[in-house]
């Protein structure tokens, strides 16, 4: 029986699948990480040379669609690198002019570059630089397990000079950092977790970390677990920093994972979803909850803005920022984390402009 050649979504899919069923077999989470070189402990910070390759539509197959709902595409990058520190891309922050970024990756390194532009479209990466993540006593990060870092999110100031709080799981910690220049420097603290986040298993730890802008959550900063459930198998959050803890409770839709979070100004917040199943590959799912939602007395469920499968550029998606474009639109940006598996995975950097709600979409 002659068979169609796959597609190559298709195809990276069932790859993926493939490699990823021997994982599950040996009891590992999607997704796994290819083998590393350990972080040297004199490690430095250093440039390198990251490739794009231009990414005009979202929808594979349908180049004339823009718009998905409340979102309409901008345009994204496949991004490359030789330096074997770059991938696994886990959390994201962006300049308020949609320029400078910082990220770290689950491999224990920050990248700090600049996007460029053709018009409103990202059309590439600049001015990139790699360093490690320090431990507090001034030196790289090299184990594993305290390296894991998920997400990063600006706690006060700018990217020029500021303080950032990093999330590890594996060995649960939310960490400040102090931000020089677009760098992450030496940190100077922990921010005490509440006793039930010791329970987070090890893999599934505190990804979707954000600083709320506005709203009557004003400054504290909201910690969303990446799959930690309660009683009635909701995921698991808390807001901190403002008096006692709030412990949170965010409604499951079909069994997605929470992999990152931003805030907006008036006080609501966008979550970053993915799903892994071997029949159906990777999907993401991205939700826009009100700032009156975020509180303990509720269910928090929120309106879905988009969920997308391997027909769309999509992959692992884990990094999120926003930012506000010069015409006053509300720039999404999202980052995907490759796993460092560059055969089968892509990094991707996607954005999208959020639309008022009300507004008309020409496709859904």
């Amino acid at each position: 029986m002659h068979l169609a050649p796959l597609r190559p979504h298709t195809f990276r899919a069932a790859c993926l699948a493939a490699v990823l069923a021997a994982g599950m077999l040996t009891g590992l989470s999607m997704p796994v990480t290819a083998q590393k070189k350990a972080i040297s402990a004199t490690e430095k910070i250093s440039a390198l040379e990251i490739s794009a390759r231009r990414l005009d539509s979202f929808q594979r197959g349908l180049a004339g669609t823009k718009k998905f709902g409340r979102l309409e595409f901008r345009g994204g990058l496949v991004l490359t690198s030789s330096d074997e520190r770059f991938g696994g891309i886990s959390g994201l922050i962006i300049a308020p002019d949609g320029r400078r970024f910082l990220a770290i990756t689950d491999q224990g390194h920050w990248l700090s570059a600049e996007i460029a532009y053709a018009g409103a479209a990202p059309s590439g990466i600049e001015k990139a630089r790699m360093g490690p993540i320090l431990a507090l006593n001034g030196r790289p990060l090299t184990r594993k397990r305290d390296a894991d870092a998920e997400e990063i999110a600006l706690l006060s100031g700018t990217l020029k000079s500021g303080v950032a709080l990093v999330a590890f799981e594996r060995n649960h910690r939310l960490v400040r950092h102090p931000v020089i220049d677009g760098a992450l420097g030496r940190p100077t603290g922990v921010v005490t977790l509440p006793p039930d986040a010791r329970r987070m298993k090890s893999n599934s730890g505190l990804e979707a970390v954000t600083v709320l802008r506005g709203g009557p959550n004003r400054g504290a900063i909201l910690a969303l677990a990446e799959d930690f459930r309660d009683a009635n198998d909701h995921h698991t959050g808390w807001l901190l920093g403002k008096g006692a803890p709030q412990r949170l409770a965010i409604k499951d839709i079909g069994g997605f994972a929470l992999t990152g979070a931003a805030a907006l100004d008036d006080g609501s917040v966008l979550i970053l979803e993915r799903r892994f199943r071997m029949t159906e590959g990777v999907k993401m799912r991205m939700r826009h909850v009100p700032a009156d939602e975020l509180k303990p007395s509720r269910v928090i469920e929120g309106e879905t803005l988009i969920q997308s499968d391997m027909s769309y550029e999509i992959d692992n998606m884990e990094a999120i920022a926003v930012h506000t474009a010069p015409g006053g639109e509300t720039v999404i940006t999202l980052m995907s984390d490759d796993n460092f598996n560059p055969l089968l995975q892509r990094n991707l950097l996607l954005q999208f402009t959020l639309h008022r709600s009300g507004a008309k979409s020409s496709s859904q």
